[in-house]
């Protein structure tokens, strides 16, 4: 069965924590953590409210394989309304922290309602109380995850906490766990700071005793295991270089945008790229890349390990940011790095350190500086606002700054904490904001790439590559290779590609499995774990399910069919350069088919016969 079937609820207004079983006829329809969680959530939640109110509540989940021995098995997600977008959020994370929560005999924690005074959870096995984080408040997340770990003397225990960011109001602030790890979009942090609730302590010793057919799951597991280390990608340029591999190759297809996605084809992607992250120094001889690293059970290890120039003016005089931590990721490069134009990869690494330090979401906080420095450029923004920060493309002491003045909450920071939609709109300039749904674009060109683009603007929590990577079939041909500038064929790719990843997220897994992995290798895994069919075939009705699912839930919102689109700029400013010259997105073309493979209006709502066909 792999479930634990007992779920945790915190009544933070009461102060109660309560144990009750999980709902098992859920589980059978939504598998675990995204899934699950949001039918909860759903349930649960008026998908109208506040998403910083008291009645709006914060799921922590883990999915049936999660502490399990398949490979990437240590996820967990966060699921709540976000505040960035105001639509469902999920916002998934690796580490250990998810591992633990399972180990600890929990499916899920349930927070609802709003402390009167900043608490934490602490969770050892089948107890969990709460206790004063009042000490806490206004700590960085860093320095959170310390003061728990001297408090209570087990370096097992494993931490997922806020840093100042969430407690400003940071629209996109992330919850940290494992001091490098976030479960980064939406602004799931800051619905967490908004419910006076500044870490979750995790402490388990019970560990996963309940797969339901052993021999069968050591096998699929092992099966899966071959297939990741003999693959091209997750075998050997996952580890080696990780997700900056990417760095030169979309910016050599003509698909990385630059400077606020004005730009498309970046000239200094090279000094940004996982090539340079492993070049010796020259002032010490050492790489900025110390090693890569693993979440929980992982066999592909793409996790980056970095140092910063012990000599670089980020640095110089901050010894505490001169040792190992998380290195840059290709999101966080891109965001950090060519959208705002900046290409010292010192500088990036330095301001993803704090990023890490104070929990905020890098691609949105990148991006959104980008919005801001366009329209200083543009002079409809001054030093009177910047508080005094020139805050001009390419300038990387500017960043440095400015990102040094938000986390310590200067004169900008109340701006930048909006994200880019909110300070554009504020600043009469929206047409500024790259964004879907109120949330940030990554590191492709929608107009360069033509599946993506259609999957930016139909994604459930705002523009996001992790709901449907159709770069791995438009880029990287897995499965199959489909050409950039082609429409055709889209929707159904898109379709295809958001339900699978659904169903994964769902699993406890990392998506980047999926580089090898095809359902045929993950169905097996779930099934021999769990009990009841998760043929290849109800994994994907399953999935295809839950996106149904957080489609209703945003309808509810207020969102509609007028919510499907993308900004002006990819779709009326045509590409300047470059190998994909000349193109603009084509999403006209692409949307109402999109809405008739899923078997929805042509007014993109869900029909009553999906909804039956779905069990919704």
């Amino acid at each position: 069965m792999s479930w634990t079937r007992k779920i945790l609820r915190v009544n933070l207004s009461k102060g109660s924590c309560t144990s009750e079983p999980l709902n098992m006829e859920w589980a059978n329809l939504y598998l675990g953590q995204r899934g699950l969680a949001s039918k909860y959530l759903s349930e649960e939640v008026d998908p109208t409210c506040d998403p910083l109110g008291p009645d709006n509540k914060m799921i922590m989940a883990t999915g049936p394989l999660t502490g399990t021995m398949a490979s990437t098995a240590g996820r967990y997600s966060v699921i709540t309304k976000g505040p960035l977008t105001g639509a469902i959020a999920c916002s998934n994370s690796g580490g250990f922290f998810g591992a633990e929560l399972k180990f600890a005999g929990w499916d899920m924690v349930i927070f609802e309602g709003k402390s009167d005074k900043p608490v934490y959870l602490l969770i050892q096995d089948d107890n969990a109380e709460l206790k004063s984080a009042e000490h806490m408040w206004g700590k960085t997340a860093w320095e959170t995850d310390d003061i728990i770990h001297a408090t209570h003397q087990d370096p097992q225990m494993r931490v997922a906490c806020i840093g100042r960011t969430a407690e400003n109001g940071c629209l996109y602030a992330a919850v940290m766990n494992d001091k490098h790890r976030a479960a980064g979009r939406s602004g799931v942090g800051t619905v967490m700071a908004s419910k006076n609730l500044k870490a979750v302590a995790v402490r388990g010793t019970q560990g996963i005793g309940n797969v339901d057919d052993a021999e069968a799951f050591m096998s699929a597991t092992g099966d899966g295991k071959a297939v990741l280390a003999e693959n091209a990608v997750t075998g050997q340029g996952l580890p080696a270089y990780g997700t900056q591999v990417l760095m030169n190759v979309i910016n050599g297809i003509g698909g990385l945008p630059a400077r606020n996605m004005r730009d498309v084809g970046f000239e200094g992607a090279e000094n940004i790229s996982a090539e340079a992250m492993a070049e010796p120094r020259k002032s010490d001889g050492k790489p900025n890349l110390t090693t890569n690293g693993a979440c929980f059970g992982c066999t592909i290890a793409c996790g980056r390990i970095s140092t910063v120039d012990p000599t670089h003016f980020s640095v110089k005089d901050k010894p505490q940011y001169q040792g190992n931590s998380g290195g840059l990721e290709y999101e966080a490069a891109w965001a950090l790095g060519a959208d705002t134009g900046v290409d010292d990869l010192d500088a990036l690494t330095y301001v993803n350190f704090l990023c890490n330090e104070d929990g905020m979401d890098p691609i949105t906080y990148g991006a959104t500086v980008a919005a801001a420095m366009e329209m200083f450029e543009d002079g409809v923004i001054t030093t009177k606002e910047t508080g005094g920060v020139e805050l001009r493309f390419g300038d990387a002491k500017a960043f440095v700054a400015i990102t040094e003045q938000f986390v310590n909450g200067g004169d900008f920071s109340a701006d930048l904490g909006l994200g880019s939609k909110r300070l554009t709109e504020k600043y009469g300039k929206p047409d500024l904001s790259m964004t879907v749904k109120g949330q940030e674009f990554p590191a492709y060109d929608p107009r360069g790439i033509q599946g993506i683009g259609l999957n930016y603007a139909t994604s459930n929590r705002g523009a996001c590559h992790l709901r449907g990577y159709t770069i791995a079939s438009e880029v990287l041909g897995i499965p199959v290779k489909t050409e950039l500038n082609d429409t055709d064929g889209k929707p159904e790719l898109v379709k295809a590609f958001q339900d699978a990843t659904a169903l994964v997220d769902s699993a406890g897994l990392c998506i980047f499995t999926t580089f090898a992995w095809g359902m045929d290798n993950i169905a097996p895994q779930i099934d021999a774990a769990c009990e009841g069919d998760w043929s290849v075939e109800n994994c994907l009705e399953t999935g295809e399910r839950i996106w149904n699912m957080e489609r209703l839930f945003n309808e509810a919102a207020g969102f509609t069919a007028d919510d499907d689109k993308l900004p002006k700029r990819l779709l009326e400013e045509a590409i300047k350069d470059g190998p994909t010259k000349g193109q603009v997105n084509r999403l006209g073309e692409m949307l109402p088919k999109y809405y008739e493979v899923r078997g929805w209006t042509a007014d993109g709502k869900i029909p009553k016969e999906t909804r039956q066909r779905l069990s919704l």
